[in-house]
């Protein structure tokens, strides 16, 4: 038998305020289904920067659901000279912002990082923008960059940059690869084949761009596929 005394009801109303409290708060009542995933889009784009050269791989696989829709979409493309570009997202979203970016570098011409900047203040602010699906890494001879919805335009610190969801393993891998004696070529190539080998969503057909710093080789140059 249990003799309630006037000490145990305030610990007792402690220990059940401690269980119930954070219940009350949320934190243990969302089900499982009700919680958001990772906004990261099935897919794979890394773009590394060393030496003369800056080289954007973007992998080929389109998925819906479960399902693989198509396995050599074209996910890197050259806007204007010297300037390449990935995407992640839907594919509508992603090429009505690759269209105002090149509406960008018109207007400030030779500026990658301030058009970069004006679309990414543009894609925050404007009604119908903001709900656009998408990431995008652009490069030129002197910069590369991230630009996302949130208004962010970030620039890497060691040369690679990655989105999609096999960019944790692109990222780590071409990190890793960066102080070996490989181009730009080489390390993402490398980098994108381990990605493709873990990540569901990236598949082994890549489009490859690259440009040569300080140089004019890369005009009019055609995408090369690595199929493997």
């Amino acid at each position: 038998v249990l003799r309630a005394s006037s000490h145990s009801f305030p610990m007792l109303a402690r220990s059940v305020r401690a269980m119930v409290g954070p219940a009350r708060r949320g934190y243990y009542v969302a089900r499982a289904d009700s919680i958001p995933e990772m906004n990261r889009h099935a897919t794979t784009i890394i773009c590394v920067r060393k030496a003369d050269k800056v080289c954007m791989i973007g992998d080929g696989q389109v998925t819906q659901g479960s399902m693989i829709k198509k396995p050599n979409a074209r996910k890197v493309r050259r806007l204007g000279a010297g300037v390449v570009a990935g995407f992640a997202g839907s594919t509508a979203d992603c090429l009505s912002l690759m269209e105002r970016l090149e509406g960008k570098l018109e207007e400030y011409p030779g500026q990658l990082l301030r058009a970069s900047v004006e679309l990414a203040k543009q894609w925050r602010l404007d009604r119908y923008l903001r709900h656009l699906q998408a990431t995008l890494i652009v490069a030129d001879e002197k910069i590369s960059l991230e630009v996302t919805g949130n208004g962010d335009v970030i620039e890497s610190h060691d040369g690679v940059l990655a989105v999609g969801s096999g960019s944790p393993f692109a990222l780590a891998a071409a990190r890793a690869l960066m102080p070996m004696d490989l181009t730009a070529k080489e390390t993402a190539e490398r980098a994108m084949h381990i990605a493709a080998d873990m990540c569901t969503g990236t598949n082994h057909n890549f489009v490859i761009e690259e440009v040569f710093l300080g140089q004019k080789e890369n005009e009019g140059k055609k995408p090369t596929s690595a199929t493997e």
